[in-house]
């Protein structure tokens, strides 16, 4: 492979991340908005997470995604045929109208997300192949990045751009974006064969050997426990900075556009921190890196009123320990991942993160009503030094 094929598919992995989130940036985070402004009731505003619900058990065609895929083209057309449905999906729902169509709005959204997270699948199984185990950092830094500039997209330039085309128009553009972001994977030329044994298929069963493999049960630990020490600060972030006095336009800009660019930055900069350090050391700093975020949230919560200043420190910090610690996960991720299952194998690893992240951030509200932002702070950093303790245990041990 020749330096220049080995540099582009850095580019075309992030191509085709912000391919799958910018659209599910903006259903997901835009429309509720754009109801809220309609007058919709928030019941009809919370129905509208359903959309999410393919990304939760996408595990469960995952093995659909290996078990057809014999090499890399075949990843590729998954990758291409699922962004084409993605755009055709979005632009149907431009012909509708989302006062008088909304339940079937929110049908085919669901139908959009489930070509997203299949489009993921295969992504995820193309990087894992193309990528050398020292190339994975960086890989996953694109990954990463990928996602949080398809938030910032989807969250703030494409809002602005709603206000102007409206709803047909503006989902007609959305399409064309899908379709023209997966160009460069078509101009991203490999020929890898991917080594299975003779007549094997990844089945339900298969899936559950996956969690017997020497090793997986730490594994599963570790995946548990590692955003848990400071996804509850991210979580309750904006309800804080409402409650200290700031308005939707300042939250804005603090948390949705410094604080997401901030999280790109630093999943690049984990990259290369994974590539020089190694997986282990590395997950031990962004794990203290963690345990800090949520150390200066419960000092900075102590006081009355905090400086402008000490807020934007705090957006910072959770941001960048949330864009580093998700390029340690994926890396980490794709080395553990079976031979003619690594779709499946990546997406059950990284569920199970979205999973116990869920969990968390549901009963952050409940701990900071009872205990307040202080009480839920200073229970993040205790999860941190817990998470702290499972991973000096859990993580594998070099030879």
């Amino acid at each position: 492979m020749t330096a220049s094929k080995n540099w582009t598919k850095f580019p075309t992995l992030f191509s085709l991340y912000i391919a799958q989130s910018v659209p599910m940036s903006f259903f997901s985070t835009v429309v509720p908005v754009i109801m809220r402004q309609e007058n919709y009731s928030l019941e009809s505003i919370g129905l509208l997470q359903l959309v999410k619900l393919p990304w939760i058990i996408k595990f469960l065609w995952a093995p659909l995604v290996d078990n057809s895929s014999r090499n890399s083209k075949d990843l590729k057309r998954w990758i291409v045929l699922s962004e084409m449905f993605y755009a055709v999906v979005i632009c149907s729902i431009a012909f509708l109208n989302l006062q008088t169509d909304f339940k079937f709005i929110v049908a085919l959204m669901i139908v959009a997300f489930t070509a997203s997270a299949t489009q993921d699948i295969a992504t995820d199984a193309f990087a894992i192949m193309i990528l050398r185990k020292n190339e994975r950092g960086v890989g996953n830094s694109m990954q990463t990045a990928g996602s949080f500039v398809g938030a910032l997209i989807g969250t703030g330039v494409l809002l602005i751009a709603y206000s102007f085309f409206g709803w047909s128009v503006f989902l007609f553009m959305l399409a064309a974006f899908v379709v023209f972001a997966i160009i460069p994977l078509q101009f991203y030329k490999t020929d890898r064969t991917i080594e299975k044994k003779e007549g094997y298929r990844v089945s339900v069963r298969e899936i559950g050997r996956f969690f017997n493999m020497p090793g997986i049960p730490k594994r599963v630990l570790i995946l548990v426990f590692y955003y848990s020490g400071f996804i509850g600060v991210l979580t309750m972030l904006k309800p804080y900075l409402v409650d200290l006095g700031y308005n939707i336009k300042q939250i804005g800009f603090m948390s949705g556009i410094i604080g997401t660019s901030v999280a790109t930055i630093s999943a690049i900069l984990a990259g290369l921190l994974i590539r020089q350090t190694g997986r282990n050391k590395a997950m031990i700093l962004l794990t203290s890196l963690g345990i800090s975020t949520a150390i200066y949230f419960w000092w900075m919560s102590g006081i009355q009123s905090p400086a402008l200043t000490l807020i934007y420190v705090g957006i910072c910090f959770v941001w960048a320990t949330y864009g580093s610690s998700s390029v340690i996960i994926y890396t980490t991720s794709m080395d553990v991942v079976r031979q003619g299952a690594a779709g499946t194998d990546f997406t059950i690893q990284i569920v199970i993160t979205h999973l116990s992240s869920l969990a968390i951030a549901v009963s952050s509200g409940k701990i900071a009503d009872a205990l307040g932002y202080r009480g839920l702070f200073g229970l993040e950093a205790l999860l941190g030094l817990v998470t702290m303790f499972v991973i000096l245990y859990a993580m594998p041990k070099k030879k």
